[in-house]
């Protein structure tokens, strides 16, 4: 059977497009709260193919540096006009005219008195979007509102005019002025765009957008207060929704969403809320649909009960159908181990790591990354512990582990055996939690 040319439908051949739009810096007091330059340098590393999710033959374009908001608006033009996917990115500084209170991207020279000349007014890249007739379009933002932006925002609540739009998906946070760039961020790239990033090029199937938004939302180490696109509150609706299930949630969400910081997770392999980003599991979970936005929204929302109870539903629901053992299964378990990790309950997320870490060991062997990550994750979580007694039921079983992967980083094992140590004499725990 033949599939015929790849990237051809109806006899026009699909092309899609990926434009990389770095705006003006976010500085204040001489600190860089985002650096749009180095946030598109950082994802143009990422072949056009993986952004789009497809293989479709993809044009890449960077803009940088630019002054003229006409030459921006022409790339935008191309780039709509795309006949395959489209993936649109903006870093840089949100700024507001004050005499229209229109928002703005704010372009390299952007001052507070120029900004109706020398920028991006927001609605011109709403209006192109809305303008696209062939193709699915994503736009994902990572911004910084200034203090003439800031209060628009907050009246909104969200980015004006993207919610709703044919065939767009968008996706993003904006930080308050001020903020700085998150826990997830490394060499000069906003924590938010660096998971992106990180877990496109991570995962063995790439996940969905809203799969990839959850995951770096849960581990950007997000300021309280951050404007989130889509929040928990909408990805939850939009979950419920799905299932046939409307939440009706009479109490309206504050604006900018306020979302607790997650507590950051330095573990090289999956980040917090790793399990949300998994492959989707089997059939077997269909007795009660698939939960994670929903388990992400009631995690960042402090309902960790519910978000427990939810959890361990769907995991009896999947092990009913795929058995204890299977892979399925143990991303339940993951999740529900991120999901501890976000209660604060250390002692039962380095346990449920353990249990996930030993199950993989069984099937795929001890150079396996999904198993290392595991027990990284096991380890993380145990350091957490600050109950001596809690800390010592755990630690020699930790060690254990470890020292089965040997691939694993010494390091890891190094630090469970001082620590464990160092926890079963007294006199000297106190060097543990400085």
């Amino acid at each position: 059977m033949g599939f015929g040319r790849v990237g051809v439908a109806d006899g026009v051949e699909r092309r899609g497009h990926v434009l990389l739009l770095a705006g003006d810096a976010a500085v204040r007091r001489g600190g860089v709260l985002v650096a749009p330059g180095v946030n598109v340098a950082a994802l143009a590393m990422v072949p056009a193919g993986v952004l789009l999710g497809c293989g479709v033959p993809a044009d890449m374009v960077c803009l940088e540096g630019v002054r003229d908001p006409n030459t921006v608006l022409t790339r935008l033009r191309v780039a709509v006009g795309a006949t395959g996917p489209l993936f649109v990115y903006v870093s840089g500084r949100l700024t507001a005219d004050r005499r229209g209170r229109r928002l703005h991207v704010a372009l390299a020279g952007t001052t507070t008195g120029s900004v109706r000349y020398t920028s991006l007014p927001w609605e011109w890249l709403v209006g192109e979007l809305r303008s696209r007739s062939t193709g699915a379009a994503t736009v994902v933002v990572d911004l910084v509102a200034d203090r003439a932006a800031w209060p628009l925002v907050g009246e909104y609540g969200t980015l004006p005019g993207l919610a709703g739009l044919p065939g767009v998906e968008a996706f993003g946070v904006v930080r308050g002025p001020g903020t700085p760039a998150g826990d997830g961020a490394a060499g000069g790239v906003s924590g938010y765009t660096r998971q992106w990033i990180d877990q496109l090029g991570r995962a063995p199937v790439r996940p969905s957008n809203v799969e990839l938004h959850v995951l770096a939302v849960g581990s950007a180490g997000l300021a309280p207060g951050t404007l989130v696109v889509p929040s928990a509150r909408e990805l939850e609706m939009r979950s419920a929704a799905a299932s046939g299930h409307p939440h009706h949630d009479p109490a309206p969400m504050p604006a900018p969403v306020s979302l607790p910081v997650p507590v950051p997770d330095p573990r090289p392999g999956p980040g917090p809320v790793s399990g949300l980003g998994a492959e989707e599991p089997g059939p077997g979970s269909a007795a009660v649909g698939d939960p994670r936005a929903r388990l992400h929204a009631l995690a960042v929302g402090g309902r960790h009960e519910e978000a427990d109870a939810l959890a361990r539903a769907w995991e009896q629901a999947v092990v009913e159908r795929w058995g204890r053992v299977s892979a399925e299964a143990v991303q339940c378990v993951e999740i529900r181990a991120d999901l501890a990790r976000m209660a604060g309950d250390f002692v039962s997320a380095a346990r449920l790591w353990m249990d996930a870490g030993r199950a993989r060991l069984q099937w795929q062997g001890v150079d396996a990354a999904e198993v290392c990550d595991a027990a990284t994750g096991a380890l993380y979580c145990w350091t957490q512990v600050r109950d001596r007694a809690e800390a010592l039921a755990v630690g020699p079983e930790l060690v254990g582990l470890l020292m089965a992967l040997p691939l694993l980083d010494p390091d890891h094992l190094r630090l469970a055996e001082l620590r464990l140590e160092a926890l079963r004499t007294p006199d000297r725990s106190r060097s543990l939690h400085p």
